[in-house]
Parts: C-alpha cells; structure tokens; sequence
C-alpha cells in the first residue's frame, strides 16, 4: 500500500527542515512525525525525496542509502558534515552522536 499524500507531505516536511552537516536516521523521521512506520519514510524518501536533502537522512547505524554513497559523501563533505571512516578508511557513516537533528 503506497503512503497517503498526508504522510509523503509530513515526512517532506520534516526532512527539508533538517539543516545543513546534520542528519536524522530514518526512525527519526517517522518520530517526528507521530509515526513508527520507518518503511515508510524509506518508501517516501525512495519514490519523492529527490528534490529533498535525502542525504541527510540515513540509516540507524548512520550509513547513507545503499548505491548513493559516492552522492552522499560529496554533499556531507560540502556541508562539513561529522563522519566517521572504518580503519582503512575506506567505509564511511554519519557521526549521529554529533550530527542527529531532532526538531
């Protein structure tokens, strides 16, 4: 079942909000919201958000969408957002302990 134009708009809404080097995982998202449908942030997201700043909304563990981390990586350096890199420096996250944004 495909999310209600009222939820799209919300989850929208919310992530446009999200300044600049900070990011808000996508349970988040639905928390701000009212809601616990993190499935369906990620539907929001997958199928509107590519005029939104989808890369400041991230998994959990703070890893960007899966197949955008190239993407990602240009916009959270631009923005100077925190990260942290795996020891070989060649997987990266968002730093959610420094970077999560809760409205």
């Amino acid at each position: 079942m495909p999310p209600s134009d009222d939820f799209v708009a919300r989850v929208l809404e919310v992530v446009v909000a999200i300044p600049s080097g900070q990011a808000m995982a996508y349970s988040d998202v639905a928390a701000a919201i009212g809601s616990r449908a993190v499935r369906g942030v990620g539907q929001v997201m997958a199928y509107y958000g590519s005029d939104a700043p989808w890369w400041r909304v991230v998994r959990a563990s703070g890893h960007p969408v899966r197949d955008h981390e190239v993407r990602a990586l240009e916009h959270y350096r631009q923005e100077g957002t925190p990260l942290l890199w795996s020891p070989d420096g060649e997987v990266f996250r968002v730093d959610l302990s420094r970077a999560r944004w809760l409205p």
